[in-house]
C-alpha cells in the first residue's frame, strides 16, 4: 500500500483498498445478516484499526477505508440489536503480517511507537474469541483495542 498524499493517490489505488476494507466487510455482513436474523442472535466483528479512528497523513485510502468500516459497524449494531445481534470492532494494533512490512520500516508508524506490542497473528484469537462469547445482552457498537496507546 502506497503511502501518499491526496493529490498524488493513484484512483486505482483507492478503489482497491476501500473494495478490500470497507466493501468486503459490508458484502459479507450483507451475506450473513439473513441467517444471523433466523437464528434469533449473533454476533459479527469488524477488524477495525487505529487509523480508522485518527487518520493519517499519506495514508488517505486506508484510514478512510477503515474509518467508514467503524461507521458501518456502528450502523449495522443500531439495525440489529433488535435482533439480539451485536456487532463490535475489534482493533489489533500492529501485527506481524506480510502486510506490515512496509509499516515496519517507517518510523511514524505502530511498530515504531515505543512501548507498543507487536502482536502475532495468533496473539489476536483470544479477543475474538471473547467478542464471540459474550451474551447476547452484552455490549454492541463498541470499539475493543489491544493497542497499548490511545486510540
Amino acid at each position: 500500500m502506497e503511502k501518499l498524499p491526496v493529490d498524488k493517490l493513484d484512483i486505482e489505488e483507492w478503489k482497491r483498498v476501500l473494495d478490500v476494507n470497507l466493501n468486503g466487510a459490508f458484502y459479507t455482513a450483507k451475506a450473513a445478516i439473513p441467517y444471523l436474523k433466523r437464528s434469533g442472535s449473533g454476533k459479527i466483528i469488524t477488524i477495525g484499526s487505529g487509523m480508522g479512528h485518527k487518520g493519517r497523513a499519506d495514508g488517505a485510502p486506508y484510514s478512510c477505508s477503515k474509518a467508514g468500516l467503524w461507521m458501518l459497524t456502528r450502523i449495522l449494531a443500531q439495525e440489529l440489536s433488535e435482533f439480539k445481534i451485536s456487532v463490535n470492532e475489534l482493533i489489533p494494533g500492529p501485527v506481524n503480517t506480510d502486510m506490515g512490512n512496509d509499516s515496519k520500516k517507517d518510523k511514524n508508524s505502530a511498530f515504531s511507537i515505543n512501548g507498543e506490542w507487536v502482536k502475532a497473528p495468533e496473539d489476536v484469537i483470544d479477543l475474538a474469541v471473547f467478542l464471540a462469547g459474550l451474551p447476547d445482552t452484552g455490549p454492541t457498537a463498541q470499539s475493543f483495542s489491544l493497542m497499548r496507546r490511545d486510540i
